[in-house]
């Protein structure tokens, strides 16, 4: 990665870190859970509408690091209007990218802006920052009770 290229990643994570979008609690939201990853301290709770299996409004509330703000951020602006199945496989798609720091290309136009995060990889201990909010989320999805912790995920 060139160094322009890296430091333009980095200005787009410090900007949704700072300036959230679609932070706040969602009034209409007909799934609500929370996430903690007692590691770094970060909390969230996702509120979450859904109507047949799509996702049509998505905001967060909660406090963390400039990484899991930002991946949380990023994410509630790339599913507005995306299926359960969809998800799924951009949350695969994600987990590759932030774990390996590698993904299919067929798989990262499905992406977009959180290519960003692509970085991830190279910092194991981040991982579970970045993925706070694609886990939170996957208990909705799935019925999950109680508080997703990061330490129970993989």
């Amino acid at each position: 990665m060139t160094p322009d290229l890296r430091e333009l990643y980095q200005e787009t994570i410090i900007d949704h870190g700072r300036h959230p979008r679609n932070f706040g609690e969602l009034i209409t939201a007909n799934h609500h859970h929370e996430g903690f990853n007692p590691l770094c301290g970060d909390k969230i709770t996702l509120h979450v509408e859904t109507k047949e299996d799509v996702i049509h409004k998505i905001m967060f509330e909660g406090a963390g690091c400039a990484i899991s703000i930002a991946s949380a951020s990023l994410m509630t602006e790339i599913l507005i209007n995306k299926s359960f199945n969809e998800i799924e496989a951009i949350f695969a798609a994600f987990h590759e990218l932030v774990t390996q720091g590698n993904i299919n290309e067929t798989l990262s136009d499905s992406l977009g802006k959180l290519m960003v995060l692509g970085g991830v990889a190279d910092f194991p201990a981040r991982v579970k920052c970045a993925t706070l909010a694609w886990h939170t989320l996957k208990a909705i999805l799935n019925n999950q009770e109680g508080v997703v912790s990061t330490e129970n995920t993989k």
